[in-house]
């Protein structure tokens, strides 16, 4: 059974790191993940999404009526207005692995991203609200479809993971562990790169434990896939 991986990168740095004097360390590490992938599965399909290169409009007042209004009352123009929200849940559904290359931008995720965000988490395609459920209204409708997600993260400075001297301003990973989970993807993985403003021996050591964390998750979710093949 193939697997449909979505790659989704945000960073606006355009070069991988190791291409560029100060090339993108997600880029670099979303980049080797798919090879990886590729490499073992190269049936699987993959579906590529720069929203620093193509950023997805930012939700608007008329973006808002349209997703509230029911489908078979939408006009014309709301159905316009929810054209690239669509596509970008149509992907998002179709896809059983996410791959996301979100760098910290000033503690949380880049603009583009948060627009990407906005676009995806829709009444009605991925949570539903039931005002008769007062006490929990809402529920995720990506739930129980084995959807997985891995979120590469990169940061100037370090100690953002939990527990550590700043884990109380990282808004990248918590935020989005928060946000998948809400619309039913919760099987998250994390890896980042600190150290970005340090470039000296303390960024190659980060880069280099990245990337075998990289490598060991790749092959942990490859065996993960092998199974489901054979079930």
């Amino acid at each position: 059974m193939a697997t449909t991986l979505l790659l989704i990168n945000a960073s606006a740095r355009r070069e991988a790191s190791g291409a560029g004097m100060r090339g993108s360390h997600t880029r670099h590490l979303t980049r080797r993940f798919v090879s990886r992938w590729r490499a073992a599965r190269a049936a699987d399909a993959i579906i590529v999404r720069d929203v620093d290169q193509s950023p997805p409009a930012p939700v608007t007042g008329r973006w808002v009526d349209a997703a509230f209004t029911k489908p078979e009352r939408r006009t014309p123009w709301m159905i316009e207005a929810l054209a690239e929200s669509d596509v970008l849940i149509d992907e998002l559904i179709a896809a059983d692995l996410i791959v996301a290359g979100v760098p910290m931008y000033n503690f949380g995720v880049p603009a583009q991203f948060k627009a990407y965000i906005d676009n995806v988490v829709r009444v009605g395609r991925t949570f539903g609200f039931d005002r008769s459920r007062e006490d929990d209204p809402y529920s995720p409708l990506l739930a129980g479809q084995g959807k997985r997600l891995v979120i590469v993260s990169a940061r100037g400075d370090y100690g953002y993971d939990r527990g550590a001297r700043l884990a109380h301003l990282n808004y990248v990973e918590p935020s989005l562990q928060t946000v998948f989970g809400f619309i039913g993807i919760s099987n998250i993985h994390t890896v980042a790169v600190e150290y970005d403003e340090f470039p000296d021996q303390r960024l190659q050591a980060s880069i280099a434990r990245a990337e075998a964390e990289i490598d060991s998750l790749v092959d942990r979710l490859l065996a993960g896939a092998t199974e489901r093949d054979a079930a």
